[in-house]
């Protein structure tokens, strides 16, 4: 892996360039982005240059897609003649069956490798980014094939990530709970919130309320495309949660109520020990 086109250089796509040059690489990394995204990618020291599309892929080993979703796809569609033959085309997209499945339709040069690194924050773009965001994290693979990557997946554990690989299926299933339903929780309790409370009030909130909220400082033109290609697992999760919800409130005066605080509370630790 002598040169890596980063398209999309935002958070993500910046933090990855940035934890490339900390762990070592010294090839080339080319940008592709906007104008502003670019200057601030190339002001953080987290490409090497600016370009379009058709060059940027032209000689790379790597391309790593770090859009939103939707643009994720319409890359793939565009992407196979401009790429060099036999490179890698990997994403950092939230979910992967749409992904994957466009992938398969539209790459015949080149290899293809689903990713999600389950790192991020609640700012955007470069001047956000961090070589250290993937330390620790959990990186998820999702190949089509058997194809040789092993470069890639060492430089993956060089930057302080931890491989993981599912199907694209499974992996979607999954972060319909482990992530989806945690932003979609968090935006509908903060707009419960709004509905109810009067902002002068909001200075008897505790710290409780801004941890649970955090989430919903997200971006809705990033969780639209999530949703959009993950709506079924999504349905589902939010039913249970519901389910869950009703359970709680109509046992707000029974020991089952106890019962769900304990339940939850070894989730959370569980939670935790795997992020230590």
């Amino acid at each position: 892996m002598n040169t890596v086109a980063i398209v999309g250089t935002g958070l993500i796509g910046a933090s990855f360039g940035l934890a490339l040059r900390k762990a070592g690489f010294r090839g080339e990394i080319a940008g592709v982005s906007s104008a502003p995204a670019l200057a601030d990618a190339l002001a953080a020291g987290a490409i090497d240059r600016g370009a379009a599309l058709p060059d940027a892929v032209a000689n790379a080993d790597v391309v790593f897609l770090s859009q939103t979703i939707g643009r994720i796809l319409d890359t793939l569609r565009h992407l196979d003649q401009l790429v060099k033959a036999g490179a890698l085309v990997t994403d950092a997209g939230s979910t992967k069956q749409e992904i994957v499945d466009r992938a398969l339709q539209s790459l015949t040069r080149c290899r293809f490798l689903g990713g999600h690194p389950m790192a991020g924050k609640e700012r955007r773009g470069a001047n956000a980014a961090s070589a250290d965001l993937f330390e620790g994290c959990t990186w998820v693979l999702t190949p089509m094939e058997s194809d040789d990557t092993a470069e890639f997946v060492d430089w993956i554990r060089r930057i302080g990530a931890h491989p993981l690989v599912m199907s694209p299926e499974e992996h979607d299933r999954v972060v319909s709970f482990t992530s989806h339903l945690a932003q979609m929780a968090s935006t509908a309790l903060a707009s419960t919130v709004a509905d109810a409370v009067q902002p002068g009030a909001l200075r008897v909130a505790g710290s409780g309320l801004a941890d649970m909220t955090r989430l919903a400082m997200s971006s809705y033109n990033l969780w639209r495309d999530i949703v959009a290609t993950n709506t079924d697992t999504m349905e589902k999760a939010l039913s249970l949660y519901i389910q869950k919800l009703e359970h709680m409130r109509e046992n707000l005066r029974t020991r089952q109520l106890q019962e769900e605080f304990e339940r939850a509370a070894r989730l959370a630790a569980q939670v935790r020990r795997n992020k230590l």
